[in-house]
Parts: C-alpha cells; structure tokens; sequence
C-alpha cells in the first residue's frame, strides 16, 4: 500500500487517485476523482463521504467553492516542480473557502517543496514515488521561524512579541 505524509506523519495512504481520462463507474473504495468527472457526476457522488477531488494546476478552486464542506480530501496536483499555482490554491481553500478537511499535494512534490506547501494549508503530501519518503518528512520542519503570516500561523513574526 501506498504511503504519504499527512499531517506530519507518514500514513498508509487508502485513497485511490483516478485518472483524468477514466470512464465507468467508480470502486467503492475511498477514491479522489477529478474535477471533469466530478462536475459530470455531482448528484451521484454527493451522497458519497469516501469521494474527494483533484484539482489540477489550471483548475481553480472556485469551480468547487459550494461543495467544499461535503469534501473530504482535495488535492492539488502539481504537473512539475516549478508549476506554483497549487500554492495558491491551497491558501484560497483554507482562507476564503474555509475549507478545513485535507488539502492533499499530488504530483510532482519533492522534499523542498514541503515547508512552504504547508505554510499555504497543505497538510497531506503524497511525495513523488521515487524519493524516500521518510526523507521528505525531514521538509515540514527545515526552518524553526518564518516572518511571514500564513495558514499555519496567520500571525505576522512582528506581532508574535
């Protein structure tokens, strides 16, 4: 089974991520479908608790701002490493959204991504299959500070005294 990092732990990770191109009816397992697929299916789906979505990089999350409280993961896939939009995002869903389930990072996610990730309101990374987990870990904490207010300490360094 697939593992990942979620809320500052690894964890099994029992999610099944489906392909943008699939068709048919879904497993009745925990499963994140995309956005296409959840537009085109909503209706069945809502009555679902074990259904989440993906976002990708140029999907906004607006295109699901009145399902978000019916969601139990969203994820955000990251295409490659230079690709920020997701950072974005994540901070929309948790700050204008107030989306408070699992904002999960898909994709392309290596280890110095996940600092900065968590700060705009990740907190579930499933990091690339071939970089050692356990490693990527070592990312949520590379800094002890930030100066910056963001989802994780919406307190500014300056006011913090």
């Amino acid at each position: 089974m697939p593992k990942l990092i979620k809320d500052s732990q690894i964890v099994e990770d029992n999610w099944l991520i489906i392909d943008a191109d699939f068709e048919g009816d879904l497993p009745e397992q925990e499963v994140i479908v995309p956005l296409a697929y959840w537009t085109e299916n909503r209706d069945a789906l809502a009555s679902r608790s074990n259904v989440g979505v993906w976002l990708d990089s140029h999907q906004e999350p607006s295109a699901i701002a009145s399902d978000v409280k019916s969601l139990p993961v969203i994820a955000i896939n990251f295409p490659k490493f230079a690709d920020g939009r997701g950072y974005s995002y994540a901070r929309l869903l948790r700050e204008r959204f107030n989306y408070e389930g699992e904002i999960r990072a898909i994709g392309d996610v290596l280890q110095d991504q996940l600092f900065y990730m968590k700060r705009c309101g990740f907190n579930a990374f499933a990091v690339r299959a071939d970089r050692d987990i356990e490693q990527a870990l070592n990312g949520l904490s590379d800094f002890s500070n930030s100066y910056q207010a963001g989802c994780d300490n919406p307190i500014p360094q300056f006011r913090r005294r």
